[in-house]
């Protein structure tokens, strides 16, 4: 499966952005899809996921409360939601899909969009 995600941009901070994520080639419903992010000079961290079918989510904890991720399986999209953006949430935010019921893990995951940058300014 190939993912492309858009939607990042420049936002001041206590600003929102949404970003999407468009999945091609096999069945977008067979898998779990998660939102990681990687700051300059920062590993890779998880952000969100939500199942297949779009009734399990989870959140990294620093993200609760104003991040919502959420799928539209007939479009073959992901979102994620982004309200009360703080400089800290800064980062190229990525995509990706597992074959698995969904992970915290980036090793767990089979597939990668090629990220958005996010920037929020003080």
């Amino acid at each position: 499966v190939q993912l492309q995600a858009s939607g990042g941009g420049l936002v001041q901070s206590g600003g929102s952005l949404r970003l999407s994520c468009i999945a091609s080639g096999r069945a977008f419903r067979n898998y779990a899809m998660g939102w990681f992010r990687q700051a300059p000079g920062k590993e890779r961290e998880f952000v969100a996921v939500i199942s297949w079918s779009g009734g399990g989510t989870y959140y990294k904890d620093s993200v609760k409360g104003r991040f919502t991720i959420s799928r539209d399986n007939a479009k073959n999209t992901v979102y994620l939601q982004m309200n009360s953006l703080k400089p800290e949430d800064s980062a190229v935010y990525y995509c990706a899909a597992d074959e698995g019921p969904g992970a915290t893990m980036a090793d767990d995951y089979d597939y990668w969009g090629q990220g958005t940058l996010v920037t929020v300014s003080s």
